[in-house]
């Protein structure tokens, strides 16, 4: 690889503000004091904040370089597996600063905001069909929550019929946060490892499916980037016993459009809206995570509802077994209106598109290197792909080494050491917004980063060399924590 788009020359350094600051200098012109001097005492004000003392130009190249450091989806490609980073249309943050929109009080009366209650309206019945659900609560404010949400409303809907169930099976392709959902709702998680082809086994399901199960929370696709092919089985012997199957909806991006999950068996899910409908992902915020169910679970979803009479919308408590709030208010509006404005833009044959689109990246991506890097499940996946490091291990290179390697040339890292199911995992996940030329150049950085870690290993154990940071020590990191900011 000849070039790369990563830094080649100017990185910026930058000092504190209080080591550039004097005392002779100002960013601003202060009117004439024409009132006279009147001290305030300390004792009312305390120690007054030694702010420094700067230019305007000062303060502005400051920032500016401070922003350069950062690294996002407006940077570059983002192959995070499990989290679709991708690129969100600009278009939809402009209707989000909307002043009806961007400064509505969540007390306001009913009347006073009947568009944004049509919005919300309208969003659970886009959400119901592009699922194939029946209902839909817009209020929990992230997929986590979404999970939450989705085991307590099975656990009322036991209660409604006087069972009590304690136990959940979740197999080990499911996302991280699923036991500590179904943990946080009184049940004990029954682990099953998936097959030798990366998917729940119909036979290890019915292994362990009994009436103290309470159902099973799969991930689909999974966190391998590969469909649960023996869903509707799986689906059946749960249902068998009584049991419920809730959907970990996170990786609605590669399906979207294409599998109606309430089709195929599942009672409940959630779906991440900042993964899926426009919404900047990543940074601790902001999310959404919806939660969408089948008729028998509707009485239990979260009040208020959003219901509507005639043209007129209004917030409904009148629902008696409900779980009651999930959310002080109701969900992260600005997330809400990017996936509306979203799915209106796209249509339906778009959003099939997209996801088309995401799957064919991934496909491409995995073939165009199962031969540089070790494939453990060499079958069509889905959004994602997983390798491994197995083939660079005898030069002692590591995922974590061609991850810092990749950042020289200029690529975000994809996820490493994720999912726990395959040692040394590299997942990547291109998403649909990236071309086929962004693909290719991360495809030949991969190609260039295994050539060197047969020929020259000791340039990745050294990576990053070319970013403003060199490899952190993460093990000094983790075991001595600086939390006070």
């Amino acid at each position: 690889m000849h070039e790369s788009v990563g830094t080649a020359g100017l990185v910026f350094n930058e000092s504190l503000l209080w080591e550039k600051g004097r005392s002779d200098r100002c960013g601003f012109s202060i009117p004439r004091n024409d009132t006279g001097d009147f001290p305030i005492d300390p004792a009312l004000t305390g120690d007054i904040p030694d702010f420094p003392c700067l230019s305007e130009p000062d303060i502005v190249r400051h920032y500016t370089r401070l922003s350069s450091w950062n690294y996002g989806v407006d940077s570059g490609m983002y192959p995070l597996g499990s989290c679709t980073m991708k690129y969100n249309p600009k278009l939809n943050e402009r209707q989000v600063q909307l002043r009806g929109f961007a400064d509505v009080h969540p007390l306001l009366p009913s009347r006073l905001v009947q568009g944004i209650l049509m919005v919300m309206y309208e969003l659970e019945r886009f959400l119901a069909g592009i699922t194939g659900m029946d209902a839909v609560s817009l209020q929990p404010a992230a997929g986590a929550q979404g999970e939450l949400t989705g085991i307590k409303l099975i656990n009322a809907w036991f209660a409604s019929r006087g069972e009590r169930r304690t136990k959940f099976i979740v197999p080990d392709t499911a996302h991280g946060t699923n036991p500590a959902s179904i943990a946080s709702c009184g049940f004990t998680p029954v682990n099953i490892r998936s097959d030798e082809r990366g998917v729940i086994s119909p036979g290890a399901v019915a292994s362990v499916m009994d009436d103290n199960v309470g159902g099973i929370m799969v991930t689909n696709p999974n966190t391998l980037g590969l469909y649960e092919e023996n869903i509707r089985q799986v689906a059946d012997i749960v249902h068998a016993r009584g049991g419920q199957v809730y959907c970990d909806g996170a990786n609605l991006n590669a399906v979207m459009g294409i599998v109606q999950m309430g089709a195929i068996g599942v009672d409940v899910m959630h779906v991440n809206l900042h993964k899926t409908f426009s919404s900047p992902h990543g940074g601790g915020g902001p999310g959404a995570g919806p939660v969408c169910v089948k008729r028998h679970l509707e009485p239990f979803l979260p009040v208020p509802r959003i219901a509507k009479a005639g043209d007129w919308y209004t917030l409904s408590y009148d629902h008696p077994e409900s779980i009651g709030k999930v959310h002080s208010f109701y969900g992260n509006i600005g997330v809400i209106l990017r996936a509306y404005c979203y799915i209106l833009s796209m249509g339906p044959e778009h959003l099939k598109m997209a996801s088309r689109l995401a799957v064919l990246n991934a496909n491409y991506i995995k073939e165009s290197l199962k031969r540089v890097f070790h494939l453990p499940f060499p079958r069509t996946c889905m959004h994602e792909c997983v390798f491994t490091d197995e083939n660079q291990m005898h030069a002692k290179v590591t995922a974590l080494d061609i991850a810092k390697r990749l950042i020289d040339y200029g690529f975000h890292p994809p996820t490493i050491y994720f999912p726990l199911v395959v040692k040394g995992a590299l997942m990547i996940e291109p998403t649909e917004t990236e071309s086929k030329e962004t693909i290719d150049a991360f495809i030949q950085a991969c190609r260039a980063i295994a050539r060197e870690a047969k020929e020259h290993p000791e340039l990745l154990h050294e990576a990053p060399t070319r970013s403003f940071r060199r490899r952190l020590d993460e093990t000094l990191a983790a075991r001595n924590l600086e939390l006070s900011g």
